[in-house]
């Protein structure tokens, strides 16, 4: 990726300037992808830095992640920050109030998922609250099956959409996304009145850099691949060097 172009200067600006609200994805951006979702890792310092970070900016920093709250919170432990889980389904403000969203019935999904998953052991079913993801990961000669039986199983529940990641197809409430999960952020302290920055590595973050930027923000594309992104970052170790850079800059704190 060394072609990608690379703006941890122009990001760490950002992170270091005061009025700054902070919002990260997770897999692919703030720690790098596994094999399988349980496999990822957090780098050493990583914990440390966001919660310096934090401080500094009033606690003005979120994780937006596909992921369910609860496990940000196991991998982040004994961190706890404002979290949005499975793409704004639930959200944890900074006042620790959980907040869920209503979901459309996905059970006729995931019974096909697992159907599918029971006849090619290399496919991973992950069930979320609203939601279910397919990983294919493991088995990328299966990825148009994938596709096929979720884009049938997904047609037939209304009120959910199909969204393409990274070696994973995953069945959503069309209603909520990443972007939606930050503006509620934004009207909430201490979000409101600041600028939002985004950094996110798949087509799922887009939603995500649309708000920010369309609110006066940035959003940082972590990776390669098409984006809406204004910013660029090589990969997720250059985001945890400029976080980290941040967090311990005198410049950033308020």
């Amino acid at each position: 990726m060394a072609d990608l172009p690379d703006d941890s200067a122009a990001l760490l600006q950002l992170l270091s300037e005061p009025g700054t609200a902070v919002f990260l994805d997770f897999d692919g951006t703030l720690v790098d992808l596994a094999p399988t979702p349980d496999g990822v890792r957090v780098a050493p310092g990583v914990i440390e830095a966001l919660a310096l970070l934090a401080e500094r900016h009033g606690g003005a920093l979120a994780l937006i992640s596909g992921r369910p709250v609860a496990q940000i919170d196991a991998m982040l432990a004994p961190l706890v920050l404002p979290v949005a889980g499975v793409h704004g389904v639930e959200r944890r403000g900074a006042d620790g109030q959980l907040h869920v969203a209503a979901t459309p019935d996905v059970a006729p999904v995931l019974a096909r998922a697992q159907s599918l998953a029971a006849i090619h052991p290399g496919l991973l079913v992950e069930r979320k609250r609203g939601a279910v993801a397919l990983h294919y990961r493991l088995a990328p000669h299966l990825e148009q099956l994938c596709l096929q039986e979720m884009t049938a199983a997904v047609q037939a529940c209304p009120g959910i959409l199909l969204l393409h990641g990274k070696m994973v197809l995953e069945a959503k409430p069309a209603a909520t996304d990443k972007g939606g999960a930050i503006a509620a952020f934004m009207q909430e302290s201490p979000f409101a009145g600041r600028r939002p920055v985004f950094a996110g590595d798949d087509t799922t973050d887009e939603a995500g850099f649309a708000f920010v930027q369309q609110a006066g923000g940035q959003g940082v594309k972590v990776g390669s691949g098409p984006s809406a992104a204004t910013l660029r970052l090589a990969s997720p170790g250059a985001l945890r060097t400029a976080l980290l850079a941040a967090a311990v800059s005198p410049t950033s704190k308020e």
